[in-house]
């Protein structure tokens, strides 16, 4: 870089032409005041008469010689203090660019270091300005890239443990079959096929956890009647958890408003919620599907009585592939990417998301919030009962689509523990 585009020569630059310009309208201000100031206070006659012509000419004759002595010090007295401005100008420019380029030269090289890919790099600023404001704000950035990484990388190891556990499965019958160790039948095949689905159902989960990610998943809002959906839901299911002695209850509040939500991405985050709470439920629990609204929002919990989440795991329960079983057993857990797009739909949807649990064995309650039909929330602010009737009247039009009925495989029956 050229010294001329440097920052630190552009501020020292411009405080000189300030300088300079000062230094130019004091010397020629100086200049002007003093001329006029003593020919102006030339004494007057006694009695207050005005002076004669030639009395003012032989005046000025002879405060001519004095008055330009006068002007020379004025100007050499300006000159002695403008040089000790420039002096000091040049000294506070100078220490105020090393304190100003110095931290931007800092923060330029690890910027320059975070985009080569070390994400550890950090900047080291002791001040309390917007500089130190910038480089706390570099530094994080640079952790979130850090972790970020981290998280990439433990994707790829957890994909790649989630996509051997079957193919070696796979490959094990497959070449058992080929050796004569085990024998053709339909037991063998059967077990085949089920890893087969397995790591089919893995990978589209992992096609829809990157395009939800990317914003791809088409999310359209519309008034929709979330009474309407969860009675679907657990009349669908709760014969299948019956079957595994887990009973499932609805409490819907009977003023609940319309959502403004898409009901078909609604239906895969209430099935995500559903499968985890029932794979985590033994068998007596219970599994409680709670619906109500505050102010702008409506609010749905899924409450189960299983084995409950330690404190500690709870902020990373919606990462990716993050199970609390460590173990990674494929009996004790699915593969860790029904939450994380749960989260995601929940996002699109302009609500939030979160998991609570009083701790192991105590259960755990997953909460979501959906925004209040825009029409239903004015008719509810200005008191319209006639309205708010028609809506929560308003007959149910749901019928999940193609994505919603892929994912009804979420809700299979366990294995035992």
């Amino acid at each position: 870089m050229r010294w001329h585009h440097q920052l630190r020569w552009k501020l020292f630059i411009s405080h000189l032409i300030i300088f300079l310009i000062a230094v130019v309208i004091l010397l020629a201000t100086a200049h002007f005041l003093a001329s006029r100031s003593l020919l102006d206070d030339m004494p007057a006659l006694p009695g207050g008469e005005q002076p004669a012509a030639d009395q003012v000419e032989r005046y000025a004759d002879l405060s001519e010689p004095w008055l330009k002595h006068f002007q020379l010090v004025v100007q050499q007295s300006l000159l002695v203090a403008s040089f000790s401005a420039l002096v000091a100008a040049v000294t506070v420019s100078l220490f105020v660019s090393h304190r100003i380029v110095e931290p931007l030269h800092a923060i330029s090289t690890v910027s320059q270091r975070l985009a080569q890919g070390f994400y550890r790099e950090r900047t080291l600023i002791g001040s309390d300005d917007e500089l130190a404001e910038l480089s706390r704000n570099v530094n994080q950035l640079a952790e979130t890239l850090e972790q970020t990484e981290q998280r990439r990388m433990a994707l790829l190891g957890d994909v790649a443990h989630e996509l051997r556990t079957p193919l070696a499965t796979i490959e094990g019958y497959m070449e058992g079959l080929l050796d004569g160790v085990v024998q053709p039948s339909r037991e063998t095949f059967s077990l085949v096929l089920s890893e087969s689905v397995r790591l089919q159902r893995l990978i589209e989960d992992l096609m829809l956890l990157s395009r939800v990610e990317a914003g791809q998943i088409p999310v359209i809002p519309r008034p929709t009647d979330m009474r309407a959906i969860l009675e679907h839901l657990v009349a669908q299911f709760q014969p299948q958890l019956a079957a595994d002695q887990v009973q499932l209850i609805s409490v819907i509040a009977p003023d609940l408003p319309l959502a403004w939500a898409d009901p078909d991405r609604v239906n895969q985050v209430l099935i995500n919620l559903l499968a985890n709470a029932f794979r985590y439920t033994p068998a007596g629990g219970t599994v409680t599907v709670r619906a109500h609204a505050d102010a702008t929002r409506l609010i749905i919990a899924i409450q189960d009585t299983g084995i409950g989440i330690a404190p500690e795991h709870l902020p990373q329960i919606f990462e990716r592939f993050y199970r609390v079983d460590k173990s990674r057993a494929r009996a004790s857990g699915g593969n860790g990417i029904g939450l994380t797009i749960a989260r995601h739909l929940v996002y699109a949807h302009g609500g939030d998301i979160w998991a609570e649990s009083p701790g192991l064995g105590h259960g755990t309650t997953f909460s979501f919030t959906l925004p209040i039909d825009p029409q239903t929330l004015q008719a509810l602010e200005d008191g319209d009962q006639q309205q708010m009737l028609f809506n929560q009247l308003r007959p149910a039009e749901y019928t999940p689509d193609q994505t919603v009925r892929q994912h009804r495989h979420r809700l299979r029956t366990r294995n035992p523990a």
